[in-house]
């Protein structure tokens, strides 16, 4: 028995925002918690996602291959916990990539990342959704986490090895 429309649409946001957790999937599907997101994945898209040993949901390389979607991720490369090539990321996930701290600096604050996005873009996030962006970078495997006063983040990989396409 084949997917309903419902299911290819979940299908696709799983397979679009891997590795991914249970809130990225509660704010993409509308409903109201982690429970309710891992219920559905249990007893409609049982076989085509798991946990990696982050406990990241993924999509399985049928389920790719089910949606007309591009993964988030090269998935074979971060899963060897080597760094992706190409990312598909929202706007402002590609902005982040663009004005946070590189490799070699000093990491940074979210604040300092909000200001780079402001002064550089003329946009203005609300600070959790800076965070979430760098979070959702760092399980990527292109940005890593410094703990300092605050956790502080940076560049895991040079800005020019990773190709960075919008998704839409």
């Amino acid at each position: 028995m084949g997917l309903t429309e419902e299911e290819l649409d979940r299908l696709a946001d799983v397979v679009r925002l891997q590795p991914t957790k249970n809130a990225e999937l509660i704010e993409a599907w509308g409903v109201e918690s982690g429970s309710e997101v891992h219920s559905y994945l249990e007893n409609h898209l049982k076989e085509y996602y798991y946990r990696d040993d982050d406990s990241l949901i993924r999509a399985t390389a049928e389920a790719n291959d089910l949606v007309d979607v591009e993964p988030g991720i090269e998935a074979d490369e971060v899963a060897r916990g080597g760094v992706p090539s190409v990312i598909r990321v929202p706007e402002l996930e590609a902005r982040v990539f663009e004005v946070v701290a590189g490799p070699e600096d000093r990491s940074e604050s979210v604040v300092s990342v909000l200001t780079k996005l402001r002064e550089t873009y003329g946009v203005d996030p609300e600070a959790g959704e800076v965070r979430r962006a760098l979070q959702s970078l760092r399980r990527k495997n292109v940005v890593e986490v410094v703990y300092r006063t605050v956790p502080t983040f940076r560049l895991a990989v040079e800005r020019d090895d990773v190709e960075v396409e919008i998704a839409e």
